[in-house]
């Protein structure tokens, strides 16, 4: 079967570690015509907006995009174009597996857990507005509708992958209203599911169990400004963002993406380490049914990290992202 799927390359390194992503893709023997599109800083400079309507129309008529890091000004300038993806696809599960990588070194080298984020409001929706001036507010709406849709997600998640517990991490100690109602929905699915250990863990405490003994975990799930920020600790325990694949799932579309940023330092030098997006295109082609596909490519890249020989900069060696590309494709001849 032949799937046309859209191609967003991004920013700084983006178009690289893109590039590197779709030879490797196509060396597995998957059919795929890809469409690319722009967004972002490119976008605006081109059509006068950062989310252009073509891209939203590719997406939405494709529905599946695998999309390079974009540029996200601090403090000033245009607003996030992963976030604008998010509201106008409703792409409402955020999923980043945690996996430890073989020959890697890292902390727990037998991690193996699944960050399940809500991804469409709570205060990373960024609904703010000056009250006066020098005074600030920032908005944190939590609804029962988008609080039980993650929580069925992530155990419907548990069930199709053989997971045994979900964890839904919370402040509801202090936010008893609004962190309170997203729990409240959690156990109310968690009760469909009686074969998935069900359980909670206040934020705070659960970001140090996490870094602690975070072999207690196998899905956690929170709303969206918590998991943006477990999600990147999860990162760290085996190794960076440079190692950590993401999906964006919603129910008429999907992107999938690296979760680092577009690291512009080193943009064009061809160093950058392209397992992140790779990764993500494995999911990508879990996605789409090609499940062929997407095992011959995880294992031909563990296999890589196995052998220990090819290894980008970051990881201490001096390959560059073609090298990795072409390690990876040897692999799957």
């Amino acid at each position: 079967m032949k799937h046309t799927i859209t191609l967003i390359p991004g920013d700084g390194i983006g178009p690289e570690i893109i590039a590197a992503t779709v030879r490797t893709i196509e060396a597995t023997g998957v059919e795929i015509e890809w469409e690319t599109q722009i967004g972002g800083a490119q976008a605006l400079e081109k059509f006068g907006s950062t989310l252009p309507e073509s891209l939203i129309e590719s997406i939405t008529k494709n529905k599946v995009a695998l999309k390079g890091p974009m540029t996200t000004p601090v403090g000033k300038g245009f607003t996030s174009v992963n976030v604008g993806l998010r509201k106008a696809l409703d792409l409402y599960a955020n999923v980043r597996p945690i996996k430890a990588l073989p020959n890697v070194p890292c902390r727990y080298p037998e991690l193996d857990l699944v960050v399940m984020r809500e991804n469409t409001e709570s205060l990373y929706a960024g609904l703010e507005h000056v009250v006066v001036p020098g005074v600030v507010e920032s908005l944190k709406i939590i609804t029962e509708k988008a609080s039980t849709r993650i929580a069925e997600y992530a155990f419907q998640y548990a069930k199709d992958n053989d997971r045994k517990k979900a964890t839904a991490m919370h402040k509801a100690n202090i936010m008893k209203l609004s962190d309170g109602l997203f729990l409240e929905c959690f156990y109310k699915v968690a009760e469909k599911y009686p074969e998935i250990e069900a359980d909670d863990k206040i934020i705070d405490n659960a970001c140090m169990q996490l870094v602690m003994r975070p072999s207690q975990f196998d899905i956690v799930v929170m709303e969206n400004l918590y998991g943006d920020i477990v999600s990147d600790l999860c990162a760290g325990l085996i190794g960076g963002l440079g190692l950590a694949p993401g999906a964006n799932i919603g129910e008429k579309a999907a992107t999938f993406e690296a979760v680092h940023g577009s690291a512009p330092d080193i943009a064009g030098q061809g160093i950058a380490n392209p397992t992140a997006i790779m990764l993500s295109a494995v999911m990508m082609l879990r996605h789409i049914k090609e499940f062929e596909s997407a095992t011959k490519m995880e294992d031909a890249m563990m296999e890589v990290f196995k052998d220990g020989e090819v290894r980008t900069r970051d990881l201490g060696g001096a390959a560059t992202t073609a090298d990795f590309a072409n390690a990876v494709i040897d692999k799957l001849k």
